[in-house]
């Protein structure tokens, strides 16, 4: 394609922040910063100024400001960020404190509420209050076993606003998931749920929080949130319902003062976990200032976030993106949040419910776009989305086909932001730019501050040629350490190991002629069939046209001493993976990329097994084929999916 799909006018570009910032950087430096690539160039090769310089433009709210921005910026995991400086999380993210609405709420069962940023700010004050009087004091660890609701973003605001350290996950992991993750950080404080809506049903969460509560020893405080309000929480030991809560302390008059514990820029924020689906999940800790300043430089100038903004993101509260949805309190802006299966009770659901709330930043993962225009939805043709202008992507590469399909299908006039980075860093390496083109399969751009390269495996600068994504220079969002790893040997293994002092992130991409970015899958996925090193999105790409194909797999399995490329694919209903589709599938493959990607078996099963926020297992699935034992299951969504592919007798010749 020789044209972009979206091209920003001059006057829309000159109306964004990111114009606005470029414009005061050029004042404050004198520097004659012509276009987005000399902004980049000048972000990476002058950190100092950059960051503190974002730290202005956001109105980052701290007691104290900072005495050094960067210390040691040349060895990366000794890198120290704005030394010296205090400040508090949550109130960065309570800043605004009037009837203005913070927090829309849906269910999958249509329930419906909101919270302005009043009473927001009320409710925090009144959890916090709770929390220091069972004894929590920063450091202390509190979890939610929550759905995504505001009862969550209430309970981590409290925390932070102690400085204790916040860590979630969903209600639909199984008891050896919670135990992998909450059982290596042993919360002090424990926030559940009764039950969530799913996919017309409700679950009972219930039998989990009794395993949980019986099993981590030290928790002084269990909270009930009745969701469903259809689970009987009697017999639930030691705990008190969060409605309780609320209503003893309204008993005594007046909110208590909310105190923001004063913090370095570095105090732990957030535990975050590892996939989990190779082994027990790595604990990964974000510190409060990093996690603030990234996420607001992505949100305000990558985003074009504004306080009149209705931001959604469907996530759930173990994935990444629900720390990052909820940091959008700090533009002011007005959160949709949405719990419940996407796709529930039609296919156009959460369309639907972003014309009924004027949502103007949608978000979503790359498979939920293809599983649109699989279903046939057009909201060009069916919905209002006048107040829609960006829609982001993030979970997996986002295929040219489905680019195109936002376009045709969806609205025309919008940013169609694909963004990549991952839990490790909490943010992203590659992303939107409300002032650049849209080019079909490309990421915009690299991020404000991030010194992105591709490598080859010899470790050179590669430019328009696959290779190994890697940032070369320090940035303050990445993580300040590992839970229970006190000689930092699985934090130096996980990201420096390829690479010494060079962050290796695990991601197989390519820069483009546009100065963007192509992912072209995970690197510990890579296929090599005859010592050629072949992306599986490249093999995605081809396969997602095919509209008799719901998902698909791609694994490389050993072979005769190397490797073939076995694809599995989901076949619509009623349908079979005739000679006819098979050669069809075969024959586009080899047209649109090389004789090499070309799959040596391609088998129909029906289904594919999915990590709890989405992401295919091409690592479990491979170690099935080669009869491996997964020893981490609980992470999936589906784990008996991985029976599909057991035994095939396909792949025994």
């Amino acid at each position: 394609m020789n044209k972009p799909l979206w091209q920003p006018s001059a006057e829309h570009i000159k109306t964004t922040q990111l114009y606005r910032f470029t414009q005061e950087v050029r004042v404050a430096t004198g520097l004659d910063i012509e276009d987005y690539q000399q902004l980049h160039q000048w972000s990476v090769e002058n950190p100092e100024q950059f960051w503190s310089s974002l730290w202005q433009f956001t109105n980052v709210r701290c007691s104290r400001p900072w005495d050094r921005v960067l210390i040691h910026p040349g060895r990366f995991q000794q890198a120290t960020w704005f030394e010296g400086a205090r400040l508090n999380f949550a109130e960065n993210l309570l800043r605004n404190r009037s009837d203005k609405t913070a927090l829309i709420s849906r269910l999958e069962n249509g329930q419906r509420v909101t919270l302005s940023y009043r009473q927001l700010y009320q409710q925090v004050a009144r959890l916090a209050a709770v929390l220091r009087a069972q004894g929590v004091v920063a450091g202390d660890r509190v979890a939610g076993f929550m759905p995504n609701v505001p009862e969550t973003v209430v309970a981590m605001l409290a925390a932070s606003s102690i400085g204790a350290i916040w860590s979630s996950c969903s209600p639909d992991f199984g008891i050896d998931g919670v135990m992998d993750r909450f059982g290596q950080i042993k919360p002090k404080v424990l926030f559940c749920c009764d039950g969530y809506f799913y996919n017309g049903q409700t679950h009972n969460s219930l039998p989990t929080v009794r395993q949980i509560a019986s099993r981590i020893s030290g928790i002084v405080l269990l909270v009930l949130v009745e969701v469903t309000g259809q689970a009987d929480a009697q017999g639930l030991p030691g705990s008190v319902t969060y409605t309780d809560l609320f209503d003893d302390l309204l008993a005594t008059g007046e909110p208590p003062e909310l105190i923001f514990e004063q913090l370095p820029f570095d105090h732990p924020l957030y535990i975050m976990y590892s996939s989990g689906t190779t082994g027990v999940p790595k604990c990964i800790v974000h510190g409060a200032g990093g996690t603030l300043l990234q996420q607001l430089k992505e949100q305000q100038l990558h985003v074009d976030l504004r306080a009149d903004d209705v931001l959604f993101y469907f996530t759930t509260c173990g994935w990444m993106m629900w720390n990052w949805l909820t940091t959008a309190l700090a533009s002011e802006a007005t959160l949709l949040l949405y719990d419940g299966s996407p796709f529930y009770p039609q296919a156009k659901s959460l369309i639907d419910m972003a014309e009924q709330e004027k949502v103007s930043v949608f978000g979503a993962s790359a498979k939920y776009i293809a599983s649109l225009e699989k279903a046939y939805v057009v909201p060009r043709e069916t919905h209002n989305l006048e107040n829609l202008r960006v829609l982001l992507s993030t979970g997996s590469p986002l295929s040219h086909e489905s680019f195109e399909y936002v376009y045709r299908d969806i609205k025309a006039d919008l940013c169609l932001s694909s963004i990549s980075g991952g839990t490790d860093i909490i943010s992203c390496f590659v992303l939107g730019n409300p002032c650049l083109p849209v080019w079909a399969g490309e990421i915009q751009c690299l991020g404000l501050g991030m010194a992105v390269e591709i490598w080859d495996e010899q470790g050179n600068h590669i430019s328009q040629a696959k290779g190994e994504l890697v940032c070369t220079r320090p940035f303050p969002s990445a993580p300040i350490y590992f839970w229970n790893d006190p000689d930092g040997e699985k934090y130096q293994s996980a990201y420096f190991e390829t690479y010494p002092e060079i962050w290796a992130h695990g991601d197989y991409g390519e820069v483009t002629e546009h100065q963007g970015m192509i992912i072209h899958g995970r690197s510990d996925a890579v296929l090599n069939p005859q010592g050629v090193r072949i992306g599986t999105a490249e093999i995605y790409r081809q396969v997602e046209r095919f509209d008799e194909i719901l998902d698909s797999i791609c694994i490389g399995q050993n072979w005769q001493s190397d490797v073939r490329v076995v694809l599995f694919v989901v076949l619509r209903d009623g349908l079979s993976l005739t000679p006819e589709l098979l050669l069809n599938i075969k024959q586009a493959i080899r047209r649109e990329t090389t004789p090499r990607h070309v799959p040596a078996k391609v088998i129909a099963v029906t289904d594919i097994p999915r990590t709890i926020s989405g992401k295919i297992v091409e690592l479990a699935v491979r170690k099935v084929v080669h009869g491996e034992a997964v020893t981490n299951t609980d992470a999936l969504a589906n784990p008996q999916a991985l029976k599909l592919f057991e035994n095939l007798s396909e792949l025994q010749f």
